[in-house]
C-alpha cells in the first residue's frame, strides 16, 4: 500500500490547484483512519498555520488545507526516510526524528515546513506540523529513471530471491501474496492522476508485497541472525527502488497538478 503522507501530498496538491474539493481530500483520508487531527509541534508553526501546538485541542484537515492556501503553498514532497538514507529532511531535530519513526512526511520545501503522520489510536490519525528552518534539497528524480531503477533492482535482486527460495519453503507463498494485495490500503487517487505515476506505484505495490513475503520468517519457523543478515543486505536494493519509485511518482503527480494550474491561472 502506498502511505498517508502520499495521500496527503497529491489530494492537498490537487485542491490548492483547482483540481479536487475539499470534501473529495477529506474523502480520501478517511481510507486511513475515520478522525485525523492536526497539531503543531512548535510555537512558529502553530502560529504560520494557525494550528493548536501538540496536546492541545487538534485541528481540522480542512483547517490545514485553508492554511495551506494561505501560506501560498505550492510545492511538496514525499518522503520516506530510513536509518542511512535521511535526504530532504534538513538535518537532525524533532522533524528527523518523528520522520525515521514512522518512515514517512510530507515537506513544504518553499514554506520551510514538514508534516508527519502517525496512528495513535485505533481510527485517529494525529497530523503534526514541524519548522524546518532548513529544508534539505530533495534531487529530483525523472519517473523515467526511477522506474528503470526498479526494473534494474527487480533484475539484480532475482538470483538473491531464488537464493532465498521463499516459494519453494512456502508452499502457500502465491495464496499469501495474493491475499496482502486484496488486503492492502486501497488509496483513491484524484481525477487527472499522471497514468505512469499509477503504473510505477502499482509495480511498486507489488514488489512491496513481495519483498514482505520474502522478509519474514516461515510460519513456526526461525531465522538465524547471520540468514537474516544476508537475507536483508540481499534485498536492500530493491527496498531502495521500491521507495525510490514511490517517492517519484507522488512528487511527479504533485508537479503535474501544479503545472495544470500554472497553464490555466
Amino acid at each position: 500500500m502506498c502511505r498517508p503522507s502520499a495521500t496527503l501530498a497529491v489530494w492537498s496538491s490537487a485542491w490548492l490547484n483547482g483540481a479536487a474539493a475539499s470534501d473529495d481530500v477529506l474523502d480520501a483520508l478517511q481510507v486511513w483512519g475515520e478522525a485525523h487531527d492536526f497539531v503543531a509541534a512548535d510555537a512558529a508553526a502553530a502560529e504560520a498555520f494557525d494550528l493548536p501546538l501538540a496536546f492541545n485541542r487538534a485541528a481540522t484537515p480542512v483547517q490545514l488545507l485553508l492554511a495551506l492556501r494561505a501560506q501560498g503553498a505550492k510545492s511538496m514532497q514525499l518522503l520516506l526516510p530510513v536509518p542511512g538514507d535521511v535526504r530532504g529532511l534538513g538535518g537532525g531535530g524533532p522533524f528527523t526524528e518523528a520522520a525515521l519513526r514512522t518512515g514517512e512526511a510530507v515537506v513544504l520545501p518553499d514554506l520551510g515546513y514538514g508534516v508527519v503522520p502517525e496512528a495513535i489510536a485505533e481510527g485517529l490519525m494525529r497530523w503534526t506540523v514541524y519548522s524546518v528552518p532548513m529544508p534539505g534539497v530533495l534531487e529530483h528524480r525523472p519517473l523515467g529513471e526511477a522506474e528503470h531503477g526498479l526494473t534494474d533492482a527487480i533484475r539484480a535482486s532475482a538470483g538473491a530471491l531464488q537464493t532465498l527460495d521463499v516459494a519453494s519453503e512456502r508452499p502457500g507463498v502465491r495464496a499469501e501474496l495474493s491475499a496482502r494485495l486484496r488486503s492492502a490500503t486501497d488509496s483513491p487517487w484524484p481525477a487527472g492522476m499522471p497514468g505512469r505515476a499509477l503504473r510505477v506505484l502499482q509495480r511498486s505495490e507489488e514488489i512491496a508485497a513481495i519483498l514482505a513475503i520474502a522478509e519474514s520468517d516461515d510460519p513456526g519457523g526461525a531465522l538465524s541472525s547471520s540468514a537474516a543478515l544476508r537475507r536483508a543486505e540481499a534485498l536492500r536494493p530493491l527496498n531502495e527502488a521500491v521507495r525510490n519509485a514511490r517517492c517519484a511518482a507522488i512528487n511527479e503527480a504533485v508537479r503535474v497538478f501544479a503545472d495544470q494550474a500554472d497553464r490555466h491561472p
